[in-house]
């Protein structure tokens, strides 16, 4: 019979860090000790090679990867293992790359400077993160770094219930509904997600949405037809009418404009 002691080990996450630069690794060693009072560390690594070895020697239940090393990326070490049976937190020094990819894929990356409060948030929502469902996004990352072009993007939507996988050209609409944003898809199922509308706002403004109203978020690609009486409503694919406000009857005018001219 295990002792209480071991009986706290055994639901301590087990953690493994890959970083190609020590004081890094000092930084967020001494931060997961002082924040993260849930996180048991069972190695270092600086190197991808060194970090594949960690791995499967360690069996850590969650790995924070640095992105950029001298023998290659995070992604070329895990293409070393068909099955990912770990969490990871992605660690970056580059805010610009590949950070919209994260973002549709709601997968946690901190940059660096390592931010204490940002870092123990990403270790909790690890901690309660299911196996599958991290998968799934990891899945989404990789498939929206392979097209980094704005066609065929991926996006995760987490509800209470479920986590989905769209192909944001099936999203048509996306409305505020207080501290929620509800998405209507290609299929007729309205998504209700607890994230607000203006996070999304940022994340799709370049895969060809636009904010015609302070709640509501259109897909350009489902519009059929602008009605202009009574200040405006969009009517799209799926025979939703949005309102439009002043400021977004004029941009839709504008769009409209640029796509009449020869």
């Amino acid at each position: 019979m295990l002792t209480f002691k071991e009986k706290i080990i055994t639901k301590m996450l087990r953690t493994l860090i890959i970083d190609d630069e020590p004081p890094v690794r000092d930084t967020l060693l001494k931060l997961l000790q002082k924040t993260c009072p849930q996180v048991k560390l069972v190695g270092e690594a600086s190197s991808v090679a060194s970090g594949i070895r960690a791995i499967r020697e360690k069996s850590p239940d969650l790995v924070l990867l640095d992105i950029k090393m001298d023998d290659g990326t995070g992604f070329d070490l895990l293409n070393y293992f068909k099955n990912i049976n770990f969490k990871i937190i992605f660690i970056t020094a580059f805010e610009e790359y590949a950070i919209q990819a994260f973002g549709f894929s709601a997968i946690d990356y901190i940059l660096k400077p390592v931010n204490p409060e940002k870092l123990a948030e990403a270790v909790r929502r690890a901690e309660h993160l299911h196996q599958k469902e991290f998968n799934m996004q990891l899945d989404a990352l990789r498939e929206n770094l392979e097209n980094p072009g704005k066609q065929n993007k991926k996006i995760i939507l987490k509800t209470l219930e479920s986590i989905f996988l769209f192909n944001v050209d099936d999203i048509i609409h996306c409305g505020s509904d207080g501290s929620y944003t509800v998405f209507e898809t290609s299929d007729d199922q309205k998504i209700v997600v607890s994230k607000l509308l203006k996070d999304y706002d940022t994340l799709l403004s370049g895969s060809g949405f636009l904010r015609v109203h302070r709640s509501h978020l259109i897909n350009l690609k489902h519009i059929k037809r602008f009605d202009k009486q009574d200040g405006g409503n969009v009517i799209m694919s799926n025979g939703s009418q949005i309102p439009v406000s002043t400021s977004g009857r004029e941009r839709l005018l504008e769009l409209f404009e640029e796509l009449g001219s020869p």
